[in-house]
């Protein structure tokens, strides 16, 4: 897929992953439609790409169904159309399932989840106008594998592999494309932003941020270009970091039993 000229909407583009994709995509010559809930985040993206970069921002919340289901006018007001769908927001809950609060739980899923379906119901039509388009969904590492934890986490990942996947195939006979994107440990503020379980104690919650962070490694802009390098290939899923690599492998050979041999390797 040539991306020179084509428009993008890029959902939580004021940091992380979603900022480093805006550089990737900018490089290449792509028109960006930026979304993030947070102004100043937005801002900071839009100041640091390259000069001549067409670029507008929306502030919006992907939880809310209302902004979502604005999003496409206001794009349009910007824009001649839609070309590419990068719905990449999301946010962390971490905890033992008992532990933790559905209201939190239910938080998670507005965002990791139905954020992805809304802007995708919302903005499909606009793609479908387009001769050739991509929508690509953000998926996980936990999206392949699902560690104690991250029942939350990995469940939306795993239901938006799901939803990626159904969509894939109803969608064949058009000229969209759906591609799921599974990252590994990215370096990102996901884990210090994240929302924990109410009981956890203060030395607790440190060390297990801490056991996070450890395993968050990758910089943002090594794995925005890993999937824009998926998407200019029209790949069906990029598997983004050796360790995603890894984890999907063991899935497959092991698959009631790869979290036993994915932790010895951790304690090692």
């Amino acid at each position: 897929m040539r991306l020179c000229g084509k428009v993008a909407v890029v959902t939580g583009a004021g940091s992380g992953i979603g900022r480093a994709l805006a550089d990737s995509l900018a490089e290449r010559g792509c028109r960006l439609a930026l979304v993030d809930i947070r102004e100043e985040g937005l801002d900071e993206t839009v100041g640091r790409l390259p000069a001549g970069t067409v670029a507008s921002r929306y502030v919006a919340d992907v939880a809310d169904p209302d902004a979502v289901a604005h999003l496409p006018a206001r794009v349009l007001a910007d824009h001649d159309g839609v070309d590419l769908l990068i719905n990449n927001a999301g946010v962390a809950l971490g905890g033992n399932f008992e532990k933790l609060d559905p209201v939190d739980f239910e938080w998670l899923f507005s965002i990791n989840f139905w954020g992805v379906t809304r802007m995708t119901r919302a903005f499909l039509p606009l793609l479908k106008e387009r001769p050739e388009a991509l929508i690509v969904n953000m998926s996980s590492v936990f999206g392949l594998v699902a560690p104690p934890g991250q029942s939350a986490y990995a469940a939306s990942k795993f239901a938006v592999r799901g939803f990626s996947e159904a969509l894939r195939h109803e969608l064949r006979e058009t000229g969209v494309r759906v591609c799921l994107a599974h990252p590994g440990g990215v370096a990102t503020s996901i884990a210090d932003n994240a929302r924990v379980a109410k009981d956890l104690d203060e030395e607790a919650l440190a060390k297990g941020r801490e056991a996070i962070r450890s395993m968050l490694k990758m910089p943002p802009a090594q794995a925005a270009e890993a999937i824009v390098r998926g998407i200019e290939a029209r790949r069906a899923r990029i598997l983004v970091g050796r360790d995603a690599r890894v984890a999907a492998w063991l899935e497959r050979l092991f698959p009631t039993t790869h979290w036993n041999l994915i932790q010895r390797a951790m304690i090692r």
